[in-house]
């Protein structure tokens, strides 16, 4: 049987966008979820949380979609790593976004914090490193893999996925420099990741990231397969330009 899946770039808690990007995808709401008339997936690429508004509801209805109802798919971010150790107890530094999804967790009440920390923890409990999806010729990873990693999971792969071609070094901002692992990528199959913020999704070879920085103020991002489409729509928080990385053309 076909599948079409629609791959959303990395939420980061915004809610509301995300609704209206279900929306010009052709989704209905019922009862709390969306669902597509012609049974379309969606896939979540990572990083459904942090530095937007309403992380909470976003995981309320990526749970929703992804276990009760069985619609949909996930696989983790670096931001998703990052919120399961918090909330397993591990002492990690509550910062570069993780501080407002806290600020709100802290706000719930008890049994509201138990019902979500137990959601999130069985999403990122149960999620694949990284989807591959033969039959629409594409791999799903949040950061991207590179040919060598296919197949793997391992620590080495899951790094990876998660931060992408990292090399231990920073800029002079103190982000980190990562290695441009798309230009080398050969392969049939469709890679399509996010994790790094871009204006416009960047297509090279093979790939396409469609991280196109909701959070930072300019979109919300689909990639619709097997179509090879590009559905987006506009965020409505303040725009940060220096949150984007610019490429070099090849």
């Amino acid at each position: 049987m076909k599948i079409k899946v629609d791959v959303i770039g990395d939420v980061h808690g915004c809610y509301n966008t995300l609704c209206q990007l279900f929306e010009k995808l052709g989704y209905q709401k019922q009862k709390k979820i969306f669902v597509h008339p012609d049974g379309r997936i969606p896939i979540f690429l990572g990083d459904i949380t942090d530095r937007g508004p309403e992380s909470m509801k976003v995981i309320q209805l990526v749970y929703a979609l992804v276990h009760i109802h069985q619609v949909a798919a996930y696989v983790p971010g670096n931001h998703c790593n990052k919120l399961y150790r918090y909330f397993l107890g591990n002492n990690v530094k509550i910062q570069h976004g993780l501080e407002t999804t806290v600020a709100e967790f802290k706000a719930l009440s008890p049994d509201v914090q138990h019902t979500i920390r137990t959601q999130f923890m069985e999403l990122y409990e149960q999620a694949d490193l990284y989807l591959q999806l033969p039959k629409v010729n594409a791999i799903i990873a949040h950061a991207g893999i590179k040919e060598s990693l296919i197949g793997k999971k391992d620590k080495k792969t899951e790094t990876f996925v998660l931060y992408g071609d990292i090399t231990g070094k920073f800029d002079e901002a103190g982000k980190p420099i990562r290695r441009d692992w798309a230009k080398h990528y050969h392969g049939a199959d469709w890679i399509v990741y996010g994790h790094t913020p871009v204006l416009e999704p960047r297509f090279i070879n093979q790939t396409v990231n469609i991280d196109t920085g909701c959070v930072f103020g300019n979109a919300l991002t689909a990639f619709r397969l097997p179509e090879e489409s590009i559905v987006s729509v506009p965020s409505s928080l303040p725009f940060v330009p220096e949150k984007f990385r610019s490429f070099p053309n090849h």
